[in-house]
């Protein structure tokens, strides 16, 4: 199965019943089987006139009570940037699929990268805290989008897919199992206020259409959802609350896969890298390489980078200019080496190797 579709077949199966998207290389396989498959289960599909479009449709229908997703790519990506805000502060669960190109502008459309992975975390403005998963095989781009689903009705945020040209249009053997685990959202209680956030920091959420009135906006709001804009301690509480609902879970949101934890070199992929250094591990057992998998990035779990004591230095490939480079330097005193590469094409066995020589 193509990446695209196993992200198509995986929100499916998560419960997905809205889609808002609108087409753009390398994404575009997502929406189409989604068109194709939505109808047919009685669920809805509809390509909007532009990407503000299309978010904002999802924003509205995740209201309802939908589980609603879009996929973009880069110059989409941007044109969300200020909705995803919006969805941020009024604490909607919706699913957002980057399949990555090369950038800026219009870019590598049929190329791969990974240089959106600061704008998913900071694009949007003002202080806030996001999820984002990294597919490195096409069935963890079903896997993974079944979990953004289940971490945004969870958290009430935006999750991010952060995938990419390659895994998106690599086509490998998937096993689709017949039952996926999937959560839903936690309802508003009798009594509460709408935006009253229960001990875990996450307010019940009201649908639409189901008796509640409810006021919701992107201004500061206090918590029955109406505009408070000038009283400090409101606005620095609510932003606060925001980040901490994902911050102190981050612990618990961390996924990856760690190898030879006592190695002395030590590899950080997420994406097509992971592949090249599995390829790598397989065909040099002799090196005895560390290897941290990240699937998922934001939250950045740094704890991962204490448990290599023997570590003289992480060597992180990236299809950027070393975005989650920086932030590993910043949670670690051994030195961090950034592989940047740019041009749509994965770093290959030989380039990685060779970053190692001097450490050998």
């Amino acid at each position: 199965m193509q990446g695209n579709i196993a992200c198509a077949e995986g929100a499916l199966a998560a419960g997905c019943n809205f889609f808002g998207g609108y087409p753009i290389t390398p994404s575009t396989e997502v929406a189409e089987h989604m068109a194709k498959k939505m109808p047919k289960m009685g669920r809805t599909f509809i390509q909007m006139e532009d990407e503000i479009a299309s978010i904002s449709s999802v924003i509205g229908a995740s209201w309802t009570g939908a589980k609603a997703m879009t996929a973009t790519s880069g110059p989409g990506f941007s044109l969300m940037m200020e909705n995803i805000g919006y969805a941020v502060m009024t604490e909607t669960p919706c699913v957002i699929v980057n399949i990555q190109r090369g950038g800026p502008s219009t870019g590598q459309p049929t190329m791969s990268a990974q240089g959106d992975m600061m704008q998913c975390r900071f694009g949007s403005h003002g202080d806030f805290s996001i999820i984002a998963l990294t597919p490195s095989t096409v069935q963890e781009m079903f896997e993974l989008t079944v979990r953004a689903f289940n971490l945004a009705e969870r958290f009430r945020c935006p999750v991010f897919l952060m995938s990419d040209e390659t895994i998106g249009h690599m086509r490998e053997r998937i096993v689709i199992p017949e039952i996926v685990e999937t959560k839903n959202r936690k309802p508003l209680e009798k009594g509460k206020l709408p935006f009253e956030a229960d001990s875990d920091l996450i307010p019940g959420f009201p649908v639409f259409g189901e008796g509640h009135r409810v006021h919701v906006t992107g201004l500061t709001h206090n918590a029955k959802g109406y505009p408070d804009t000038t009283n400090h301690k409101i606005h620095s509480d609510l932003v606060k609350r925001l980040v901490e609902k994902v911050e102190s879970k981050r612990h618990e949101i961390a996924d990856y896969d760690i190898l030879n934890n006592d190695a002395e070199i030590v590899f950080l992929t997420y994406g097509p890298a992971t592949r090249t250094v599995r390829q790598i591990i397989k065909d040099r057992p002799d090196l005895h390489i560390g290897h941290i998998n990240l699937r998922i990035v934001w939250p950045f779990p740094e704890e991962v980078l204490s448990e290599f004591k023997s570590a003289k230095v992480f060597i992180i490939p990236e299809m950027n200019l070393g975005q989650i480079s920086r932030e590993a330097a910043r949670h670690t005193n051994v030195p961090v080496l950034s592989l940047p590469k740019l041009g749509g094409e994965m770093h290959n066995p030989k380039e990685l190797l060779l970053a190692m020589e001097e450490y050998l």
